[in-house]
């Protein structure tokens, strides 16, 4: 048997790809232990420098060291409330990784298109703050933009930080796609759910599921064109569906698909004084004016708003560009007070 026979036939083992999935997960909780102790680590050595140029000024009675002295502890400063702000993640999902969905509202290709821009800036968000993304599933828009999209971002406490991005997005800007130039508003709704570890327990009864196969859409080479490896999942009990289609085979977007459903059930048993599914999908019970938790206004100005918490910023180019922490800092700091205002 040649060696690539042999790869085969190991991937095709029963619980090949769940032991590979084990692994990557042990390496990956070892690196984020490892890079909270070097976090840790290199703050305290900053503190002890500090603490040396502040003695070494005062003793030379140097005033020319101050600007230096005042930069490294504003730089300590900031990297103890980011630490700080760490302990306000406590729920019992918060150090896990996120699975994030996107809707487009209602406006076609205007909508799609916003859609598609809160999609790249998460990417964004994930690739500034040292996570993964991974894409589970994506809907493209009939001219440009998506539909829907969910991706998967990974590392520690992914979820306790984007949990404050759920909610419904609207967009005010001058249409690209409007010959006339005038100004539209868009919405798109955000679903955050945890990714749900092994050994947390959820029943799902194989009875209550609907399973559907399809042929996955948009790019993917050959076979992704070819074969019907896209998996649908519907959970009749609760009227969850969930789907991937980006992943190699069928086994792999089944295993996705189940990890989305496990995620959304668990939330469910976490809130099942709820009535209806809807209800713990975030604040989004319509896609549209007055739900929204945050405005991107383009035009006529430039501006950011969360109206849960008042913060704003100014630079909208940085935020579509991942700059999301002063938001979802004051989001966390409000809701650790009571104080948010939805």
């Amino acid at each position: 048997m040649s060696k690539i026979s042999e790869l085969e036939a190991q991937s095709a083992a029963p619980g090949f790809w769940d032991d590979m999935e084990k692994s990557q997960k042990v390496l990956q909780q070892t690196k984020q232990l490892k890079d909270k102790v070097e976090s840790y680590d290199k703050l305290k050595g900053s503190w002890e420098d500090a603490l040396v140029l502040i003695d070494l000024a005062n003793e030379e009675n140097d005033e020319s060291m101050l600007p230096e002295v005042k930069k490294a502890v504003e730089e300590i400063a900031a990297e103890v409330d980011k630490m700080t702000l760490e302990t306000l993640l406590s729920g019992p999902y918060d150090k896990n990784n996120a699975i994030i969905t996107l809707h487009a509202g209602a406006g076609g290709t205007e909508a799609q298109d916003w859609c598609e821009m809160l999609l790249r800036m998460y990417q964004m968000y994930a690739q500034k703050n040292g996570y993964t993304v991974q894409t589970l599933d994506i809907l493209p828009g009939d001219d440009a933009g998506v539909k829907s999209a969910t991706i998967m971002i990974s590392g520690i406490n992914a979820y306790g930080y984007l949990k404050s991005e759920k909610g419904v997005h609207r967009l005010v800007r001058i249409s690209p796609f409007d010959a006339a130039g005038r100004r539209h508003t868009s919405f798109a709704s955000i679903e955050v759910m945890p990714e749900i570890d092994d050994d947390v327990e959820i029943n799902i009864r194989t009875e209550d599921l609907k399973v559907d196969t399809y042929r996955a859409s948009g790019a993917g080479g050959q076979h992704i064109n070819k074969t019907d490896s896209a998996i649908r999942i519907t959970h009749i009990p609760t009227g969850i569906v969930v789907s991937c289609q980006t992943q190699r085979s069928q086994h792999q977007n089944r295993e996705y698909a189940m990890r989305m459903l496990k995620a959304k059930l668990a939330e469910v048993a976490e809130q099942q004084q709820k009535e209806k599914i809807e209800d713990i999908k975030g604040v989004q019970k319509e896609i549209a004016w007055g739900s929204q938790i945050r405005s991107y206004v383009f035009h006529p100005y430039n501006l950011v708003k969360d109206h849960r918490t008042g913060f704003e910023m100014g630079n909208i180019g940085a935020v579509m560009d991942g700059e999301l922490n002063g938001f979802i800092n004051a989001y966390l700091k409000a809701a650790s007070l009571g104080k948010l205002s939805q």
